[in-house]
């Protein structure tokens, strides 16, 4: 039988080092939380280099246990962030609901909860081979709400998390304050946000649980002309935000795909093959579901500030990383401030199942500074020593310079000034889907071909995706009509009006993707179709050497911004070694490479 988390008693919580786990669904990841203090964490996809890899987080475990210089006899407790047999519960109801229906992914998904996912306990301590402490279990909302309301910036606050499913709740409202968290709401599956959201991104080609961001960024080059259809059929909008989905039009509680042939009737044909071209409707599509759920989560977030009666919201959940949403519930001014847990899908699961253990079970206090959270800038992952750095590229014969600080942002932003662009991979690797600075690619954001080499060229993606800029955020206020930090990328915000150019009456003609190479602001090439972009304000205090390369080019060209997009190419995960890093440089138009302070130019543009 599993241990309640509430029957973990301890006398003395110092030196109390928790091992938070999230595994076997998608973007499997660990973390290591002591005394209340973030260690370390990292998703399983960075050392594996497999795209959301779900396996057991071991190169993770293994990473925070270095970072932490523990063994894993020291760990006191392990902390993993759902409960398989209520998820169980959850997967055989819905079967006998829909049977015979649901016959066949029922008899998939059987076999391997009969031989592992029920026998959890013995999993993970066959996993973490010589662990002798506690071994606890969250629910899958708690873990969400932990980690968005431990680690944030206020003393109090509302807590909304919206996702696809945990073992029953989709969606879940409560009140965080001090060290304790009371969840007052929930909304069940298969009434879900984060899963009629989905069933758009399946509609429209695009991998589930994987590229929704693609749903929301290919939205604006569409008009949501569909967005009556889906409330008149698709979805029962109450004015508190609860709402139920017409379940004669789904696919997932009894088959293998989101959608069925009655959505497909709906509107007007079969889903858009993966890879196919990208038409009208499906931008349309995007943009009609994108509205539909901007519309609920802000009628939900009306309602919780109206029972809860906080004047500040922490989110978490895969839906609370559509920084649109975000952006304009802080703009309705439901709330006076939002704060969005960086690592907000399942691998931030991990982080809140360690965080509730220390806080809400073992009723630890918190320690908040107002105004600053606790998150480490959400650089937790893995560094490496210019050493080792060094010691990789002579050992396999790479040519580089090496150069110290100051020479190498003088260098570096020359180089940026001259539209070179640049592979940066330095500190701390990100936890979360955001790179924020350290496996980042860098470029210019003023000219304007620039999204469309990095997109065709380095990141091999859709044309139509746009980049966020990294601004510092002492300039953030000149250039985007954004009065706060956004440091993880979490927000959209509109180009300042002064930064914005003039259209041409045909340039306002354009439709769909014949609006892309349009200029529309002195940042081209981090300015939407719509004059939005996904900001991340830099700061000082947690990332330096960012903030002082950007500081460099500001001083050189007088812009503040640049282009920062994740160190990958599509569909694979986010760098995490120098090895990663150079191989990818490699395999792109990358110009030049710095790891740590060695600088690598590509002597032919085609190598």
């Amino acid at each position: 039988m599993y241990p309640d988390v509430l029957c973990f008693v301890r006398s003395n919580g110092e030196g109390m080092n928790i091992l938070g786990l999230s595994a076997f669904y998608h973007d499997s990841a660990a973390c290591l939380v002591r005394d209340g203090e973030l260690i370390a964490g990292a998703q399983e996809e960075r050392f594996t280099q497999v795209k959301h890899d779900n396996d057991f987080p071991r190169q993770s475990v293994a990473y925070c246990l270095r970072a932490g210089e523990l063994t894993i006899q020291e760990v006191d407790v392990a902390v993993f962030y759902e409960k398989p047999f209520l998820k169980f519960e959850r997967i055989i109801e819905t079967f006998l609901a829909y049977a015979p229906l649901g016959l066949r992914p029922f008899l998939m998904a059987t076999p391997l909860w009969l031989k592992e996912k029920l026998w959890m306990s013995e999993v993970i301590r066959k996993e973490l081979k010589g662990f002798n402490g506690e071994l606890l279990f969250s629910q899958h909302h708690e873990a969400h709400a932990a980690s968005a309301f431990y680690p944030s910036p206020y003393e109090e606050s509302a807590i909304l998390t919206v996702d696809g499913v945990g073992e029953w709740a989709t969606t879940s409202w409560g009140v965080g304050k001090g060290n304790q968290l009371d969840i007052r709401s929930e909304l069940q599956f298969p009434h879900s946000l984060g899963l009629l959201y989905s069933a758009f991104t399946y509609y429209t080609g695009f991998k589930v649980n994987s590229a929704e961001y693609k749903v929301m960024g290919l939205a604006p080059y569409g008009k949501p002309v569909y967005a009556g259809l889906i409330h008149e059929y698709l979805i029962d909008l109450k004015d508190d935000g609860s709402f139920k989905l017409d379940q004669k039009y789904f696919n997932y509680c009894a088959g293998l795909t989101m959608t069925n042939e009655k959505f497909h009737s709906l509107f007007g044909g079969e889903p858009r093959k993966p890879e196919g071209p990208v038409t009208q409707r499906d931008m349309d599509l995007a943009a009609s579901v994108q509205k539909v759920t901007e519309e609920v989560m802000q009628r939900i977030a009306r309602q919780v500030k109206k029972e809860t009666g906080q004047s500040k919201l922490c989110l978490a959940g895969g839906v609370a990383l559509n920084c649109v949403i975000n952006g304009k519930i802080l703009r309705a001014g439901i709330f006076d401030d939002i704060w969005i847990q960086p690592a907000a899908g399942d691998a931030g699961g991990a982080l809140g199942a360690a965080l509730f253990a220390w806080h809400a079970v073992q009723g630890n206090k918190r320690s908040v500074v107002k105004g600053k959270d606790s998150m480490k800038g959400s650089l937790l992952g893995p560094e490496y020593r210019d050493e080792e750095i060094q010691a990789y590229l002579e050992q396999n014969g790479i040519p580089f310079e090496h150069f110290g600080e100051d020479e190498l942002l003088s260098k570096v932003a020359d180089l940026l000034t001259a539209g070179k662009i640049v592979g940066w991979f330095q500190g701390r690797m990100e936890y979360g889907p955001r790179a924020l600075g350290n496996r980042s690619i860098i470029g210019d954001a003023r000219l304007p071909d620039m999204q469309s080499r990095m997109n065709l060229k380095i990141k091999f993606r859709e044309s139509f995706r746009p980049f966020a800029p990294s601004v510092l955020a002492e300039q953030a206020a000149e250039y985007f009509d954004l009065d706060r930090a956004s440091p993880y990328m979490l927000l959209t915000a509109d180009i300042s009006k002064d930064k914005q150019k003039q259209l041409t009456a045909h340039e306002e003609q354009l439709q769909g993707l014949e609006q892309l190479g349009v200029v529309r602001s002195e940042i081209p090439a981090v300015t939407h179709v719509d004059c939005s972009a996904r900001v991340q304000t830099v700061h000082k205090d947690t990332n330096r050497l960012y903030h002082a390369l950007i500081n460099r080019f500001h001083e050189k060209t007088g812009c503040p911004v640049i282009i920062n997009t994740s160190f990958n190419v599509r569909g694979e995960p986010i760098v995490c070694s120098p090895d990663d890093a150079y191989r990818c440089f490699m395999r792109t138009d990358m110009d030049c490479l710095v790891l740590g302070r060695f600088l690598i130019v590509k002597s032919d543009p085609a190598a």
